[in-house]
């Protein structure tokens, strides 16, 4: 579990690196190291954009291979630049956007009767494909479990049963889950 100050700083840091690139500034230059140890804790993570509340941008890692403030980093330049499913984002969308993390817990291999929706996320792979949603997204959209999974093997590019298939493996996750309006005031200081 993240201390309340290291998601403040994670959050601003999200922030901070989208207002860099903007400003066109180098952003090791202008950002400060944490000095707290969880962030230097090598973490899967997801940085999700919402503009208006809708869904902007969202990528992430699922492997534990680099420090998390590092991730959030990557991850946020990633979501505004690189999600495939939106255009590349505009300064003039800055002030309408809220950030959110998901910091992810390992990877367990698990199956359709282990997934609880709210709680897990799910990973699914079979052959080459692969389907990743956040826990969040069920409970967002008032999925049940079946159709939770259907919507990660469409993500996938599969047929929508294809979780029941042998050979689809699935890997469930949690996530520690926060964003920007959960610390108004504490985001409104400097980094």
């Amino acid at each position: 579990m993240l201390l309340k100050k290291e998601k403040v700083f994670l959050l601003k840091l999200a922030r901070r690196v989208l207002e860099n690139y903007f400003e066109n500034k180098k952003e090791e230059k202008y950002l400060p190291p944490p000095e707290f140890k969880n962030l230097w804790k090598k973490k899967g993570a997801f940085v999700t954009l919402l503009k208006e509340k809708k869904l902007r941008g969202c990528v992430g890692i699922l492997e534990a291979i680099y420090p998390l403030y590092e991730v959030i980093k990557e991850m946020a330049l990633s979501a505004a630049f690189k999600d495939p499913r939106f255009p590349p984002l505009e300064v003039r969308e800055l002030p309408f956007l809220e950030i959110e993390i998901s910091v992810l817990s390992p990877l367990k291999k698990g199956s359709f009767e282990e997934v609880k929706v709210g709680k897990h996320g799910v990973y699914l792979v079979k052959g080459f494909n692969r389907g990743v949603l956040l826990p969040q997204v069920p409970v967002e959209h008032g999925w049940d479990k079946e159709t939770f999974l259907r919507h990660v093997c469409l993500k996938a590019g599969l047929s929508p049963n294809c979780y029941n298939d042998p050979e689809t493996e699935i890997y469930l996750f949690t996530a520690e889950i926060f964003k920007e309006s959960d610390f108004k005031e504490e985001i409104t200081l400097p980094l």
